[in-house]
């Protein structure tokens, strides 16, 4: 219910809607951080089986989206005391309320490819 009234209030005032469509931006923008937080979505995954699943991203970049990720509240990073140490990567509460997102930018973008592709 307090989220149906915080988007009615926000759809009210045209500054706020771009205020709040830029907070998002500002934790999900770039190449590759929705392609991180879907790969993570479907479980715990170490840094190896992030990369596997984003085809192009460099460890390095990886290792940056990652940090800005967490630092963003969008993922736990958490370190295992084996040998080897084992780090895995799951997604907050914040991280995964992104489903809904994610479901309906996947949902566009198959319209949307169809609708292409058929002229």
């Amino acid at each position: 219910m307090e989220k149906i009234d915080a988007l009615k209030e926000v759809k009210n005032c045209p500054i706020q809607y771009v205020l709040s469509i830029n907070d998002t931006l500002n934790v999900i923008s770039g190449k590759w951080k929705l392609p991180i937080l879907g790969s993570i979505l479907f479980g715990k995954k170490r840094f190896t089986d992030i990369q596997r699943n984003i085809p192009k991203i460099t460890p390095r970049m990886l290792s940056k989206e990652l940090k800005e990720l967490e630092l963003n509240g969008m993922l736990v990073r958490t370190v295992h005391d084996s040998t080897p140490v084992m780090v895995e990567y799951s997604l907050t509460d914040s991280g995964q309320s992104i489903t809904e997102v994610l479901d309906k930018m996947v949902e566009w973008g198959i319209q949307h490819r169809k609708a292409v592709i058929t002229g």
